[in-house]
Protein backbone atom coordinates (compact mmCIF):
# COMPACT_ATOMS: atom_id res chain seq x y z
CA UNK A 1 0.00 0.00 0.00
CA UNK A 2 1.20 3.26 -0.82
CA UNK A 3 2.17 5.12 2.52
CA UNK A 4 1.19 9.78 2.16
CA UNK A 5 2.30 12.03 4.52
CA UNK A 6 -0.05 15.26 4.75
CA UNK A 7 2.02 18.04 6.53
CA UNK A 8 -0.72 20.88 7.61
CA UNK A 9 -1.14 22.89 10.45
CA UNK A 10 -5.10 23.24 9.51
CA UNK A 11 -6.53 20.11 11.00
CA UNK A 12 -10.27 20.28 9.71
CA UNK A 13 -8.50 20.76 6.39
CA UNK A 14 -5.75 18.13 7.33
CA UNK A 15 -8.22 15.60 8.41
CA UNK A 16 -11.15 16.60 5.33
CA UNK A 17 -8.64 15.51 2.66
CA UNK A 18 -6.86 12.32 4.26
CA UNK A 19 -10.31 10.89 4.38
CA UNK A 20 -10.70 12.01 0.60
CA UNK A 21 -7.03 10.47 -0.37
CA UNK A 22 -8.22 7.33 2.57
CA UNK A 23 -11.33 6.57 0.44
CA UNK A 24 -9.15 5.74 -2.98
CA UNK A 25 -7.09 3.18 -1.40
CA UNK A 26 -4.40 4.91 -0.04
CA UNK A 27 -3.22 4.71 3.82
CA UNK A 28 -2.64 8.46 5.78
CA UNK A 29 -0.10 9.66 7.90
CA UNK A 30 -0.50 13.08 9.30
CA UNK A 31 1.91 15.82 10.53
CA UNK A 32 0.96 19.47 11.64
CA UNK A 33 4.38 20.83 11.61
CA UNK A 34 8.07 19.94 10.16
CA UNK A 35 9.52 18.59 13.02
CA UNK A 36 6.73 15.98 13.10
CA UNK A 37 6.93 15.39 9.58
CA UNK A 38 10.84 14.63 9.79
CA UNK A 39 10.05 12.54 12.48
CA UNK A 40 7.79 10.40 10.51
CA UNK A 41 9.78 10.52 7.37
CA UNK A 42 12.46 8.54 9.35
CA UNK A 43 10.23 6.19 11.29
CA UNK A 44 7.25 5.78 8.21
CA UNK A 45 7.62 4.06 4.78
CA UNK A 46 6.37 7.08 2.85
CA UNK A 47 5.90 7.58 -1.27
CA UNK A 48 4.64 10.76 -1.30
CA UNK A 49 4.70 13.82 0.95
CA UNK A 50 1.53 16.32 0.42
CA UNK A 51 2.72 19.68 2.44
CA UNK A 52 1.43 22.98 2.62
CA UNK A 53 3.52 25.84 1.97
CA UNK A 54 2.97 28.02 5.50
CA UNK A 55 3.82 25.90 8.37
CA UNK A 56 4.42 27.05 12.03
CA UNK A 57 8.51 25.93 12.00
CA UNK A 58 9.10 26.15 8.54
CA UNK A 59 8.36 26.72 5.32
CA UNK A 60 7.02 24.03 2.30
CA UNK A 61 9.25 25.10 -0.28
CA UNK A 62 12.16 24.84 1.93
CA UNK A 63 11.14 21.57 2.83
CA UNK A 64 10.70 20.26 -0.60
CA UNK A 65 14.21 20.65 -0.90
CA UNK A 66 15.42 18.98 1.67
CA UNK A 67 13.03 15.41 1.47
CA UNK A 68 14.30 15.55 -2.08
CA UNK A 69 17.90 15.12 -0.94
CA UNK A 70 17.72 12.98 2.12
CA UNK A 71 14.51 11.14 0.88
CA UNK A 72 15.51 10.30 -2.73
CA UNK A 73 12.46 8.30 -2.80
CA UNK A 74 9.87 10.27 -1.86
CA UNK A 75 7.67 12.68 -4.23
CA UNK A 76 6.15 16.07 -2.93
CA UNK A 77 3.02 17.85 -3.85
CA UNK A 78 3.08 21.28 -2.61
CA UNK A 79 -0.42 23.03 -1.52
CA UNK A 80 -0.24 27.00 -2.04
CA UNK A 81 -2.90 29.98 -0.79
CA UNK A 82 -4.63 31.40 -3.27
CA UNK A 83 -2.37 34.12 -5.11
CA UNK A 84 0.79 32.75 -4.32
CA UNK A 85 1.09 30.60 -7.32
CA UNK A 86 4.41 31.56 -7.34
CA UNK A 87 5.44 29.40 -4.12
CA UNK A 88 4.66 26.59 -5.85
CA UNK A 89 6.76 27.41 -8.70
CA UNK A 90 9.90 27.67 -6.99
CA UNK A 91 8.68 24.16 -4.88
CA UNK A 92 8.89 22.54 -8.45
CA UNK A 93 12.41 24.22 -8.79
CA UNK A 94 12.90 22.83 -6.11
CA UNK A 95 12.02 19.31 -6.78
CA UNK A 96 8.62 18.97 -6.02
CA UNK A 97 6.11 16.59 -8.22
CA UNK A 98 3.81 19.70 -8.61
CA UNK A 99 1.08 22.00 -6.63
CA UNK A 100 -2.22 22.78 -6.36
CA UNK A 101 -4.05 25.66 -4.89
CA UNK A 102 -6.20 25.06 -2.27
CA UNK A 103 -9.65 25.06 -2.81
CA UNK A 104 -9.52 23.35 -5.96
CA UNK A 105 -7.38 20.54 -4.43
CA UNK A 106 -9.46 18.25 -3.39
CA UNK A 107 -10.77 17.63 -6.72
CA UNK A 108 -7.32 17.45 -8.66
CA UNK A 109 -5.81 15.66 -5.48
CA UNK A 110 -6.18 12.15 -6.82
CA UNK A 111 -5.28 12.18 -10.13
CA UNK A 112 -1.97 14.16 -9.57
CA UNK A 113 -1.48 11.54 -6.62
CA UNK A 114 -1.39 8.64 -8.84
CA UNK A 115 0.92 9.68 -10.75
CA UNK A 116 3.15 10.96 -8.05
CA UNK A 117 2.90 7.54 -6.43
CA UNK A 118 3.65 6.04 -9.52
CA UNK A 119 7.05 7.85 -9.96
CA UNK A 120 7.71 7.33 -6.76
CA UNK A 121 7.50 3.72 -6.72
CA UNK A 122 9.73 3.40 -9.75
CA UNK A 123 12.61 5.86 -8.33
CA UNK A 124 12.22 3.42 -5.65
CA UNK A 125 12.90 0.84 -8.05
CA UNK A 126 15.74 2.13 -9.59
CA UNK A 127 17.83 3.08 -6.59
CA UNK A 128 17.02 -0.64 -5.18
CA UNK A 129 18.56 -1.32 -8.48
CA UNK A 130 21.38 0.96 -8.39
CA UNK A 131 22.06 0.14 -4.63
CA UNK A 132 22.56 -3.69 -5.95
CA UNK A 133 24.42 -3.00 -8.41
CA UNK A 134 27.05 -0.54 -6.55
CA UNK A 135 26.70 -3.50 -3.59
CA UNK A 136 28.06 -6.32 -6.05
CA UNK A 137 30.58 -3.79 -8.64
CA UNK A 138 31.39 -0.77 -6.06
CA UNK A 139 34.67 -1.12 -3.93
CA UNK A 140 33.51 -3.05 -1.32
CA UNK A 141 34.01 -6.01 -3.83
CA UNK A 142 37.28 -4.99 -3.78
CA UNK A 143 39.68 -7.13 -1.00
CA UNK A 144 42.51 -6.65 0.56
CA UNK A 145 44.09 -5.12 3.85
CA UNK A 146 47.34 -4.19 1.73
CA UNK A 147 48.70 -1.15 1.95
CA UNK A 148 49.46 -1.20 -2.00
CA UNK A 149 45.94 -2.12 -2.60
CA UNK A 150 44.61 0.45 0.28
CA UNK A 151 46.23 3.49 -1.99
CA UNK A 152 45.10 2.28 -5.10
CA UNK A 153 41.36 1.82 -3.67
CA UNK A 154 41.63 5.12 -2.28
CA UNK A 155 42.66 7.38 -5.39
CA UNK A 156 40.04 5.27 -7.38
CA UNK A 157 37.31 6.36 -4.74
CA UNK A 158 38.71 9.96 -5.20
CA UNK A 159 38.75 10.34 -8.83
CA UNK A 160 35.39 7.88 -9.25
CA UNK A 161 33.11 11.45 -8.23
CA UNK A 162 35.00 13.75 -11.28
CA UNK A 163 34.72 13.02 -14.74
CA UNK A 164 38.28 12.54 -15.25
CA UNK A 165 39.72 9.93 -17.66
CA UNK A 166 41.46 7.25 -15.74
CA UNK A 167 44.48 5.17 -16.73
CA UNK A 168 45.03 1.67 -14.72
CA UNK A 169 48.20 0.10 -14.89
CA UNK A 170 49.31 -3.37 -13.73
CA UNK A 171 49.76 -6.78 -14.74
CA UNK A 172 47.53 -9.22 -16.32
CA UNK A 173 44.70 -10.43 -13.71
CA UNK A 174 45.56 -7.58 -11.30
CA UNK A 175 41.96 -6.68 -11.08
CA UNK A 176 41.74 -3.51 -13.84
CA UNK A 177 38.26 -4.59 -14.83
CA UNK A 178 36.36 -4.68 -11.27
CA UNK A 179 38.16 -1.32 -9.99
CA UNK A 180 36.98 0.47 -13.87
CA UNK A 181 33.55 -1.31 -12.59
CA UNK A 182 33.83 0.41 -8.96
CA UNK A 183 34.95 3.51 -10.49
CA UNK A 184 31.89 3.75 -12.71
CA UNK A 185 29.24 2.40 -10.21
CA UNK A 186 30.65 5.11 -7.68
CA UNK A 187 30.27 7.55 -9.63
CA UNK A 188 27.00 9.97 -10.90
CA UNK A 189 26.85 8.23 -14.25
CA UNK A 190 26.04 4.62 -12.01
CA UNK A 191 22.87 4.63 -13.74
CA UNK A 192 23.98 4.83 -17.49
CA UNK A 193 25.80 2.19 -18.78
CA UNK A 194 28.95 0.68 -18.48
CA UNK A 195 30.16 -0.45 -21.20
CA UNK A 196 33.89 -2.82 -21.69
CA UNK A 197 35.78 -3.17 -24.92
CA UNK A 198 39.28 -5.76 -25.22
CA UNK A 199 41.23 -3.70 -27.49
CA UNK A 200 43.16 -6.98 -27.93
CA UNK A 201 40.12 -9.17 -29.10
CA UNK A 202 39.98 -7.12 -32.50
CA UNK A 203 42.49 -6.53 -35.72
CA UNK A 204 42.67 -3.06 -36.39
CA UNK A 205 40.11 -2.77 -39.27
CA UNK A 206 37.43 -4.41 -37.29
CA UNK A 207 38.28 -2.54 -34.01
CA UNK A 208 37.69 0.57 -35.30
CA UNK A 209 33.98 -0.76 -36.71
CA UNK A 210 33.52 -2.27 -33.15
CA UNK A 211 34.45 1.04 -31.46
CA UNK A 212 32.61 3.42 -33.41
CA UNK A 213 30.24 1.60 -35.49
CA UNK A 214 29.21 2.09 -39.67
CA UNK A 215 27.21 3.02 -41.59
CA UNK A 216 25.65 0.76 -44.18
CA UNK A 217 27.68 -0.92 -47.06
CA UNK A 218 30.66 0.61 -45.59
CA UNK A 219 32.19 -2.64 -46.31
CA UNK A 220 32.18 -5.86 -47.14
CA UNK A 221 29.55 -7.60 -45.12
CA UNK A 222 28.00 -4.29 -43.55
CA UNK A 223 24.42 -5.20 -44.42
CA UNK A 224 22.77 -2.42 -42.08
CA UNK A 225 24.02 0.49 -40.17
CA UNK A 226 25.69 -0.88 -36.49
CA UNK A 227 26.37 1.73 -33.10
CA UNK A 228 29.81 1.25 -31.63
CA UNK A 229 30.96 1.12 -28.40
CA UNK A 230 31.57 4.38 -27.87
CA UNK A 231 27.65 5.20 -28.59
CA UNK A 232 26.28 2.37 -26.26
CA UNK A 233 28.56 4.39 -23.84
CA UNK A 234 26.84 7.11 -24.11
CA UNK A 235 26.74 9.51 -20.65
CA UNK A 236 28.15 6.73 -18.98
CA UNK A 237 31.92 5.00 -19.19
CA UNK A 238 33.72 3.28 -22.04
CA UNK A 239 36.16 0.67 -20.54
CA UNK A 240 39.16 0.37 -22.96
CA UNK A 241 41.10 -2.70 -21.89
CA UNK A 242 45.02 -3.17 -22.85
CA UNK A 243 44.67 -0.13 -24.75
CA UNK A 244 48.47 -0.65 -25.62
CA UNK A 245 47.23 -2.95 -28.19
CA UNK A 246 45.58 -0.47 -30.31
CA UNK A 247 46.74 0.97 -34.24
CA UNK A 248 48.62 3.59 -33.85
CA UNK A 249 46.16 5.24 -36.79
CA UNK A 250 43.44 4.47 -34.54
CA UNK A 251 44.68 6.22 -31.69
CA UNK A 252 44.45 9.48 -33.36
CA UNK A 253 40.77 8.75 -33.79
CA UNK A 254 39.94 7.86 -30.21
CA UNK A 255 42.19 10.74 -28.88
CA UNK A 256 39.47 13.18 -30.85
CA UNK A 257 36.48 11.35 -29.27
CA UNK A 258 38.22 11.85 -25.93
CA UNK A 259 38.98 15.72 -26.12
CA UNK A 260 35.76 16.84 -28.66
CA UNK A 261 33.18 14.09 -27.92
CA UNK A 262 32.55 14.01 -31.65
CA UNK A 263 33.57 10.83 -33.84
CA UNK A 264 32.80 9.42 -37.07
CA UNK A 265 31.33 6.09 -38.14
CA UNK A 266 33.15 4.13 -40.42
CA UNK A 267 32.00 5.07 -43.76
CA UNK A 268 30.20 8.58 -43.10
CA UNK A 269 31.08 11.71 -42.93
CA UNK A 270 29.07 13.28 -40.63
CA UNK A 271 30.45 13.75 -36.97
CA UNK A 272 28.59 12.00 -33.99
CA UNK A 273 28.66 13.53 -30.45
CA UNK A 274 28.68 11.71 -27.06
CA UNK A 275 29.31 12.55 -23.44
CA UNK A 276 31.47 9.43 -22.25
CA UNK A 277 33.38 8.98 -19.71
CA UNK A 278 36.60 6.86 -20.58
CA UNK A 279 38.90 4.25 -18.01
CA UNK A 280 41.75 2.26 -19.85
CA UNK A 281 43.82 -0.31 -18.53
CA UNK A 282 47.21 -1.30 -20.00
CA UNK A 283 50.17 -3.90 -19.21
CA UNK A 284 52.45 -2.04 -20.89
CA UNK A 285 54.56 0.70 -20.07
CA UNK A 286 52.72 3.57 -22.52
CA UNK A 287 55.49 6.47 -21.62
CA UNK A 288 58.41 3.65 -22.71
CA UNK A 289 56.35 2.73 -25.76
CA UNK A 290 55.42 6.47 -26.68
CA UNK A 291 59.09 7.25 -26.86
CA UNK A 292 59.77 4.40 -29.64
CA UNK A 293 56.75 5.88 -31.42
CA UNK A 294 54.21 2.61 -30.58
CA UNK A 295 52.29 4.76 -28.54
CA UNK A 296 50.72 8.14 -29.12
CA UNK A 297 52.60 10.91 -26.76
CA UNK A 298 49.58 12.86 -27.19
CA UNK A 299 47.13 10.21 -26.45
CA UNK A 300 49.33 8.98 -23.58
CA UNK A 301 49.06 12.26 -21.63
CA UNK A 302 45.80 12.23 -22.16
CA UNK A 303 44.84 9.07 -20.68
CA UNK A 304 47.17 9.79 -18.25
CA UNK A 305 45.56 12.52 -16.37
CA UNK A 306 45.06 10.36 -13.79
CA UNK A 307 46.95 7.01 -13.03
CA UNK A 308 46.50 3.84 -10.78
CA UNK A 309 49.10 1.42 -10.26
CA UNK A 310 47.49 -2.16 -9.11
CA UNK A 311 49.87 -4.26 -7.49
CA UNK A 312 50.66 -7.31 -8.41
CA UNK A 313 49.69 -10.47 -6.17
CA UNK A 314 53.41 -11.10 -5.08
CA UNK A 315 53.42 -7.24 -3.89
CA UNK A 316 50.59 -8.17 -1.90
CA UNK A 317 51.04 -11.50 -0.17
CA UNK A 318 49.91 -10.76 2.91
CA UNK A 319 46.09 -10.86 1.24
CA UNK A 320 46.01 -14.27 -0.31
CA UNK A 321 45.05 -15.91 2.83
CA UNK A 322 41.78 -13.17 2.60
CA UNK A 323 41.52 -13.63 -1.09
CA UNK A 324 41.47 -17.11 -0.91
CA UNK A 325 38.79 -17.70 2.01
CA UNK A 326 36.42 -15.80 -0.34
CA UNK A 327 36.94 -17.02 -3.46
CA UNK A 328 36.23 -20.34 -1.00
CA UNK A 329 33.07 -19.76 -0.14
CA UNK A 330 31.80 -18.11 -3.39
CA UNK A 331 32.88 -21.50 -5.40
CA UNK A 332 31.37 -23.51 -2.46
CA UNK A 333 27.89 -21.38 -3.12
CA UNK A 334 28.12 -21.54 -6.30
CA UNK A 335 28.34 -25.40 -6.98
CA UNK A 336 26.25 -26.55 -3.76
CA UNK A 337 29.25 -27.21 -1.89
CA UNK A 338 29.83 -27.57 1.85
CA UNK A 339 32.56 -25.00 2.32
CA UNK A 340 35.99 -26.88 2.54
CA UNK A 341 38.40 -25.81 5.69
CA UNK A 342 41.60 -24.34 4.72
CA UNK A 343 44.79 -26.69 5.32
CA UNK A 344 48.07 -24.79 6.42
CA UNK A 345 49.73 -26.48 4.47
CA UNK A 346 47.80 -25.40 1.42
CA UNK A 347 47.85 -21.70 2.39
CA UNK A 348 51.97 -22.37 2.82
CA UNK A 349 51.70 -23.37 -0.71
CA UNK A 350 49.73 -20.75 -2.11
CA UNK A 351 51.84 -18.28 -0.12
CA UNK A 352 55.02 -19.68 -2.00
CA UNK A 353 53.86 -19.77 -5.51
CA UNK A 354 54.76 -17.01 -8.02
CA UNK A 355 51.04 -15.89 -9.09
CA UNK A 356 52.44 -14.94 -12.33
CA UNK A 357 48.42 -14.69 -13.41
CA UNK A 358 47.49 -12.82 -10.05
CA UNK A 359 44.54 -12.58 -8.65
CA UNK A 360 42.63 -13.76 -12.20
CA UNK A 361 45.17 -17.36 -11.47
CA UNK A 362 44.63 -17.52 -7.60
CA UNK A 363 40.70 -17.38 -8.40
CA UNK A 364 40.81 -20.03 -10.85
CA UNK A 365 43.36 -22.40 -8.48
CA UNK A 366 40.47 -22.10 -6.17
CA UNK A 367 37.50 -23.10 -8.19
CA UNK A 368 39.19 -26.64 -9.15
CA UNK A 369 40.28 -27.19 -5.76
CA UNK A 370 36.89 -26.84 -4.15
CA UNK A 371 36.21 -29.16 -6.99
CA UNK A 372 38.32 -31.59 -5.99
CA UNK A 373 38.29 -31.11 -2.32
CA UNK A 374 36.76 -33.75 0.55
CA UNK A 375 35.74 -31.34 3.24
CA UNK A 376 39.66 -30.03 3.57
CA UNK A 377 42.12 -27.88 1.05
CA UNK A 378 45.20 -29.58 0.86
CA UNK A 379 48.56 -28.95 -1.13
CA UNK A 380 48.20 -32.79 -2.50
CA UNK A 381 44.90 -31.23 -4.85
CA UNK A 382 47.10 -28.27 -5.67
CA UNK A 383 47.85 -28.07 -9.59
CA UNK A 384 51.36 -29.89 -10.42
CA UNK A 385 53.54 -26.23 -10.57
CA UNK A 386 53.03 -25.72 -6.73
CA UNK A 387 55.93 -26.31 -4.49
CA UNK A 388 56.00 -26.93 -0.89
CA UNK A 389 59.14 -26.83 1.15
CA UNK A 390 61.47 -28.32 -1.29
CA UNK A 391 64.98 -27.94 -1.02
CA UNK A 392 66.67 -28.12 -4.63
CA UNK A 393 67.47 -32.08 -4.64
CA UNK A 394 63.89 -32.31 -5.05
CA UNK A 395 63.00 -29.77 -8.12
CA UNK A 396 64.20 -32.39 -10.97
CA UNK A 397 60.83 -33.33 -12.94
CA UNK A 398 60.97 -36.90 -12.03
CA UNK A 399 61.12 -36.22 -8.24
CA UNK A 400 58.25 -33.74 -8.38
CA UNK A 401 56.01 -35.93 -9.88
CA UNK A 402 56.87 -38.79 -7.98
CA UNK A 403 56.33 -36.37 -5.04
CA UNK A 404 52.72 -35.39 -6.23
CA UNK A 405 51.23 -38.77 -6.59
CA UNK A 406 52.22 -39.43 -3.14
CA UNK A 407 50.73 -36.60 -1.93
CA UNK A 408 47.45 -37.55 -4.16
CA UNK A 409 47.84 -40.93 -3.00
CA UNK A 410 47.41 -39.91 0.47
CA UNK A 411 44.97 -38.00 -0.15
CA UNK A 412 42.78 -40.53 -1.68
CA UNK A 413 43.49 -42.74 1.20
CA UNK A 414 45.47 -45.23 -1.54
CA UNK A 415 42.31 -45.05 -4.22
CA UNK A 416 44.25 -45.48 -7.43
CA UNK A 417 41.09 -44.63 -9.66
CA UNK A 418 40.57 -41.32 -7.97
CA UNK A 419 43.87 -40.57 -7.66
CA UNK A 420 44.15 -40.96 -11.68
CA UNK A 421 41.48 -38.91 -11.92
CA UNK A 422 43.35 -35.95 -10.25
CA UNK A 423 45.92 -36.69 -11.99
CA UNK A 424 44.34 -36.25 -15.07
CA UNK A 425 45.68 -39.84 -16.61
CA UNK A 426 44.89 -43.19 -17.34
CA UNK A 427 44.63 -46.19 -14.57
CA UNK A 428 47.01 -48.36 -16.12
CA UNK A 429 49.43 -44.88 -16.23
CA UNK A 430 49.20 -44.69 -12.86
CA UNK A 431 49.75 -48.27 -11.97
CA UNK A 432 53.14 -48.21 -14.40
CA UNK A 433 54.28 -45.03 -12.30
CA UNK A 434 53.81 -46.59 -9.20
CA UNK A 435 55.90 -49.31 -10.29
CA UNK A 436 58.44 -47.22 -11.58
CA UNK A 437 59.00 -44.99 -8.34
CA UNK A 438 58.21 -48.17 -6.63
CA UNK A 439 56.07 -47.18 -4.29
CA UNK A 440 54.18 -50.16 -3.74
Amino acid sequence: MVNILIIDDEENLRKLLARVIELEGYAVIQASNVKEAIRLLNKENIQVVISDVRLPDGNGVELTTRIRKEYPGVEVIVLTAYGTIQDGVNAIKNGAFDYLTKGEHQEKIIPLLSKASEKALLQRRILSLESRLQERFGFENILGENRLIKESISLAKKVAATDSTVLLLGETGTGKEVFAQAIHYESPRRSKAFVALNCSAFPKDLLESELFGHAEGAFTGATKSKRGYVEEANDGTLFLDEIGEMNIDLQAKLLRVIETGEFYRVGESKARKVYVRFVAATNRDLEKESEVGNFRKDLYYRLSVFSIYLPSLRERKDDIELLASYFIKQFSMKINKQEPTLNKSFLKALEQHPWKGNIRELKNVIERSVILSEGELTEAILPSDFIVEQDENSLALSTMEKNHIVKLLKHTGGNKTQTAKLLGIALTTLYQKIKDYNLQ
